[in-house]
């Protein structure tokens, strides 16, 4: 069983810890706590040399301490804070590098609320045990045979075709009804092929409808979309050897995701409001009467600074916009300042918690945005951004590479 080591402040006097329990245990894994004593917690906050008031917070470095030292034994570490704490965050950002520093253990980092319920975290415990339990699968460099990738995501469906280590076919639509959208995406892959569904050697599924999509096509690989993104990311990027970080803003969340020899080892995913997603520059596309293709190009053309854009809400942002076209400003200022509002919440909310290793590899759908891609290499200080070709069906890539050799679908007929 996996041990997923909790270094939190407050959960274990709270109704969480049993959420955080129970959304370990769904996946096969195990929460435990670091045992220390009174004098070690002293010693190991003096080592740290963090100031916080809060016993409990020190008690959480205290514990992050007994994993580096090899005291507590550990295959990933879960790492939780209340979200109304400002003390808290500080020191959650710390552990977090202190751990990752100093150990090669996978690490999640989670601000939680009193209505904090497990299956919001089942994503991110999922992962965890995954990147523990299947290493040697998130190992694997190349694709063999003939398999398919299918990512059901919030917004759209993708399906990508890959043959020995190549994607020979790819396809994408709208997500409605998980299999008839699986389905279009299917046909559009293998359409030029020569091959259909018979002739698969093995299927990956990822994304919000993996679990209905793997029960109904009975596929090898059924695996949450922050390793399996992840993976795509770095193969497709040419990256697979040494560090690098992958950032996928989606349609309904964000992923941040530290990768080091192709196997992650920092998640951080979510966002406090749809305000700094990829539905909000659809929102900002339609507003603006041109197609979502074009937002990017437009956003190049404009300055965010033109625009006046105060909001991260995704309706009063969207006001601003009104507001900004209304007073006479151009439409290229208000897609700018669109791209540039979700490129700062992205850092605001998640990019700050994590450690950025270049290269900075840009995924999704919205990676196709180039206004969007130019503000977060902006907001980071100008650094390079890979946007890898197939970067929109990234899952589908990933999920096609990982069930590469673990299929028996042929033996089975």
């Amino acid at each position: 069983m996996v041990k997923i080591t909790l270094v939190s402040c407050g959960t274990e006097y709270s109704g969480i810890q049993k959420e955080i329990e129970k959304a370990a245990n769904t996946f096969g894994a195990e929460i435990v706590l670091p045992e220390i004593d009174l004098d070690y917690i002293n010693e190991a906050y003096e080592k740290f040399g963090f100031s916080a008031r809060s016993s409990s917070l020190k008690l959480m470095i205290a514990r992050a301490m007994s994993i580096v030292e090899g005291k507590t034994k550990a295959d990933a570490v879960f790492i939780a804070t209340c979200f109304r704490c400002a003390e808290g965050a500080l020191v959650r950002n710390e552990v977090r590098k202190f751990i990752q520093k100093n150990t090669r253990i996978p690490v999640v980092t989670y601000s939680f609320t009193e209505r904090t319920k497990a299956d919001e975290l089942f994503i991110r415990m999922e992962a965890l045990a995954t990147t523990v339990a299947r290493r040697n699968i998130l190992a694997r460099e190349k694709q063999e045979g003939l398999t398919l990738g299918l990512d059901s995501g919030s917004t759209t469906t993708k399906a990508v075709l890959m043959e020995n280590d190549c994607v020979i076919g790819a396809g994408w639509t709208a997500t409605k009804d998980i299999m008839e959208s699986v389905e279009i995406a299917s046909k559009d892959a293998f359409e030029g092929t020569g091959y259909t569904m018979g002739d698969v050697d093995g299927i990956g599924a990822t994304g919000y409808g993996r679990l209905n999509l793997g029960k109904q096509l009975k596929a090898e690989l059924v695996q949450e979309e922050l390793s399996v993104n992840a993976k795509g990311a770095v193969y497709l990027a040419g990256h697979q050897k040494g560090e690098a970080t992958v950032l996928d803003i989606g349609g309904m969340d964000n992923k941040v995701i530290t990768v080091n020899n192709g196997i992650p080892d920092n998640f951080t995913m979510g966002g406090i409001c749809a305000g700094a997603s990829g539905r909000f520059l659809d929102m900002t596309a339609r507003r603006l009467d041109v197609d979502i293709t074009e937002l990017g190009p437009l956003a190049l053309k404009g300055d965010y600074k033109k625009a006046i854009l105060n909001s991260y809400c995704i309706v009063f942002g969207i006001q601003d916009l009104v507001t900004t076209l209304a007073a006479g400003g151009s439409k290229a200022d208000a897609a700018a300042a669109a791209c540039h509002s979700v490129a700062e919440q992205v850092y605001e909310q998640q990019l700050q918690e994590i450690d950025v290793r270049e290269p900075l590899i840009q995924v999704g759908g919205t990676s196709l945005i180039s206004g969007l891609v130019e503000a977060v290499s902006d907001i980071l200080g100008g650094i390079d951004i890979i946007v890898p070709e197939y970067s929109q069906h990234i899952g589908a890539v990933g999920a096609a590479l990982l069930v590469s050799g673990m299929g028996t679908r042929q033996e089975d007929k």
